[in-house]
């Protein structure tokens, strides 16, 4: 393979990573901004990793540096030539001796696959990370030792480096090709040990210095095939939503153990929370409120082949960010059984519905055939929790609750006065939450219902006046 179609694959490899993240690179512009990566192609001067399928000989060891490289490319160039000099002066120089290219090689790696005695003991000396791993989970006493380099793999070890061991996880791939594109390196990602692991839920960890959520599968899970097409369920549907109201996905650690998915953090943590300290809502925040949700769930109900169905809408899984913007989350939990295009049910009722889910449809509470209607429903109960700032029938415990809506088929009054909200405001939530799916509006046209009473209180001046007093 020509050097130039090495460095274009590199690129374009690169191009597409990037291109699958962009909804998501505001939220970490400083982060990747010092991502030694960013501007690196592949190295292809020499020997990959032990890993790595693509295994190329190295080129001659006269061969002239290229133009145009960056100072980590150079360290690496220098690297595979066995330029111990030229490494030096390239550290004295100030370049970061764990610079990485975009594979995640360090210069360590790149010297012990070429058997580079001198420059392995000169990296060693400057602090290489003797423990680096690759993109493909390799290092450097690994890369030594899949070459035959025996003099650099004893170096190595008598410094202490582990060879990782080849575990297979449940989503392993066979061929290293064949890793996705949002693979985490998971050394990269630090779970605070003392915060224990909450089976199913997320929690908050750093990745490269970022607060993100993290999902952890613990290990008593890897031998249950359900638990297992559950978490890969809900990676599949994160992975290809985005969406400013929808949580976004950050990447994934399915090659090594534990198994994990990451998501974007919100401090600010869930609305359930938010109206636990504030109560109910003014008006004007309520609707704003109301508008986020409902465009996030529109999305997720348009999405292409099939419609996400929530499912699981309320409060606690819809987040707010620090300007105050919900992201609905927690979609991809329940997995369904189709039962036409628009038609679904449970297909693990007892296992995966909550009893204490007071936002539940009647659909789901009696384990019926459902549709997207059942978020509507769901949406309705949010926001007359929003408006009178309790859940329907508040103080009654949950099961009473889901039996008076649910069986019963009652709904409460909305006990603020009529005239600190817009009448067609009580229309809606009635919609919402009525009892035949046929009634529900779906979110689009919710959207377009918002927007008209938004557009009507500011006309007849309602943020000014009654809108002020009653609310918080």
């Amino acid at each position: 393979m020509a050097l130039a179609d090495q460095l274009n694959r590199g690129i374009s490899r690169q191009f597409s990573t990037g291109s699958m993240k962009q909804s998501f690179s505001r939220q970490f512009t400083r982060q990747t901004s010092l991502d030694p990566r960013k501007n690196n192609q592949r190295f292809s001067f020499g020997r990959q990793s032990s890993l790595d399928p693509i295994r190329r000989s190295p080129l001659h060891d006269d061969m002239a540096v290229p133009e145009n490289l960056d100072a980590t490319m150079q360290l690496l160039f220098m690297a595979c030539r066995g330029d111990a000099k030229g490494v030096d002066d390239l550290l004295n120089e100030g370049v970061d001796v764990n610079s990485i290219d975009l594979d995640g090689r360090t210069a360590l790696h790149i010297a012990a696959c070429e058997g580079h005695v001198e420059v392995v003991k000169l990296l060693l000396v400057r602090k290489a990370n003797i423990d680096a791993r690759d993109r493909w989970g390799s290092t450097a006493a690994a890369d030594a030792k899949y070459y035959g380099n025996m003099d650099v793999y004893n170096i190595l070890k008598a410094r202490g480096a582990k060879v990782p061991k080849i575990r297979k996880t449940p989503m392993a791939v066979t061929n290293p090709r064949e890793i996705p594109e949002y693979e985490l390196n998971p050394l990269e990602l630090q779970v605070r040990k003392s915060d224990g692991i909450t089976k199913g839920s997320y929690q908050v960890a750093k990745w490269n210095g970022t607060k993100v959520a993290v999902k952890i599968l613990d290990t008593d899970s890897f031998s249950d095939p359900e638990t297992i097409n559950a978490f890969n369920h809900e990676l599949t549907l994160l992975e290809k939503v985005r969406h400013p109201n929808v949580v976004q996905f950050v990447g994934a650690v399915t090659q090594n153990f534990p198994m994990m998915i990451v998501s974007e953090y919100h401090p600010k943590g869930d609305l359930g929370s938010y109206l636990q300290k504030k109560g109910r809502l003014s008006p004007s925040k309520a609707l704003r409120f109301a508008l986020d949700i409902a465009r996030g769930m529109n999305y997720l109900h348009e999405c292409k082949p099939e419609p996400i169905i929530h499912c699981n809408l309320r409060t606690k899984n819809v987040l707010m960010d620090n300007g105050d913007q919900l992201k609905v989350s927690g979609f991809g939990l329940l997995r369904l059984t189709q039962i036409s295009p628009d038609k679904a049910k449970l297909a693990h009722p007892d296992y995966y519905v909550d009893p204490s889910n007071v936002y539940a449809a009647p659909e789901l509470y009696k384990n019926l055939v459902f549709d997207r209607s059942v978020d509507s429903y769901s949406f309705g109960v949010i926001l007359y929790e929003m408006i009178e700032g309790v859940v329907p029938f508040h103080p009654k415990p949950p099961e009473e609750i889901l039996k008076l809506m649910c069986l019963e088929e009652k709904r409460p009054p909305l006990k603020t006065k009529s005239k600190s909200y817009p009448p067609e405001l009580k229309e809606l939530i009635e919609e919402c939450w009525h009892r035949e799916a046929v009634v529900r509006p779906t979110f689009s046209e919710i959207i377009v219902r918002l927007n008209k009473i938004v557009a009507n209180c500011s006309k007849q001046g309602w943020w000014k006046d009654a809108f002020k007093l009653p609310w918080k």
